[in-house]
């Protein structure tokens, strides 16, 4: 056993110093980004946020507004080839560059998933997902998908250290998702003990994907829009939504009425809710790792969306960033205890 004794942070512990700038208008700020990518020859652009593959926000109701905006959203793993045959046949041809195909690593995994691009070949990115990035297993399940799609771009995660990064990008991924347990529906934290400040885990695991010529994401533990321009100016490539983009219109979830009031259901893909629904339980071995909470009704999606780049935007402006790639060179972090006045907060 041994205690690590250097700083983590998270976004509620730092905040962004002011510099001087020559921008006259958040209007000026440009938020599109272009990547080119570690294996895949595919070259993407747009805004680099994403929609949570969470069966409650990685909808494809949600996949058809984002792409409206030039944003992203990982499409959950629980529509069928035959959905997804549909929603490409009715989808605009452009919506390829927004939206990518979810999977688990099991052996049904690989054989839905392939079907799924072998129908749909025009569809160019794909997201591994687990919990846990940093069993043997994964790794060789993404190895064995580099090799099955080898122009593909292909998301990997979770994981929140530099040497993980290394080895999932070495192993054929060209994105890692980094984050465990900062989610708002996520319990691994309190469940486990198990997790990483995810300002940090960003710092460091960009660094280690930047060096490698690899990208991250930042998925978890935004629950502002200044959180969102955090993760950016920490060095994440992208960054992923669950919390902020439920509740809306195109989120998943059953819609209730309480006290005159409508509320969104809202749950984390290992809590028991999501179990219960796509395979029959919790298994005896494991915990629930999720909550599930009601979340009030938002209405559409762009509203957010809207706040959200506003709020980036305005970012951008207080450090001289003209466009969202400056925003982690403009970037200095000051360390606070206070992130605001609450006087007037519920």
């Amino acid at each position: 056993m041994r205690i690590e004794s250097d700083l983590k942070l998270g976004f509620k512990d730092v905040m962004f110093r002011p510099k001087r700038s020559t921008l006259k208008s958040r209007s000026q700020v440009d938020l599109e980004r272009e990547y080119k990518f570690l294996h895949s020859p595919f070259k993407w652009k747009g805004i680099p946020i994403m929609g949570a593959n969470m069966d409650t926000v990685g909808t494809f109701e949600m996949a058809l507004s984002l792409a409206q905006k030039q944003l992203f959203t990982a499409v959950h793993k629980h529509y069928t080839v035959e959905e997804w045959k549909f929603f490409m046949n009715t989808a605009p041809s452009d919506i390829i560059n927004y939206i990518a195909v979810s999977t688990g690593t099991g052996k049904k995994d690989i054989e839905k998933v392939l079907e799924i691009f072998k129908q749909n070949p025009e569809l160019q990115f794909l997201c591994i997902d687990v919990a846990n990035g940093y069993s043997e297993h994964f790794v060789d399940f993404v190895k064995k998908m580099r090799g099955y799609l080898p122009e593909k771009v292909i998301i990997a995660g979770n994981v929140v250290t530099g040497e993980m990064v290394e080895e999932l990008l070495l192993s054929g991924a060209d994105i890692v998702k980094v984050g465990i347990g900062p989610g708002s529906v996520c319990t691994t934290r309190v469940k486990t003990g198990v997790g990483y400040p995810q300002l940090s885990a960003i710092i460091e695991c960009a660094d280690a994907a930047h060096g490698l010529g690899g990208h991250i994401i930042s998925d978890g533990g935004c629950s502002v829009p200044g959180d969102v321009a955090k993760a950016f100016g920490a060095g994440a490539d992208f960054v992923m939504l669950g919390g902020m983009l439920a509740g809306h219109d195109e989120s998943g979830g059953e819609l209730i009425e309480k006290n005159d009031e409508k509320y969104k259901f809202f749950y984390g893909m290992s809590s028991s809710t999501a179990m219960t629904k796509h395979v029959g339980g919790v298994a005896e071995y494991r915990a629930s790792e999720g909550k599930t909470v009601q979340v009030p009704y938002r209405g559409p999606v762009e509203d957010t969306v809207l706040d959200i780049l506003g709020g980036l935007r305005s970012t951008c402006t207080y450090v001289g960033a003209a466009q969202l790639r400056e925003l982690s060179k403009r970037t200095t972090f000051i360390r606070v205890t206070e992130q605001e006045n609450r006087v007037f907060t519920k």
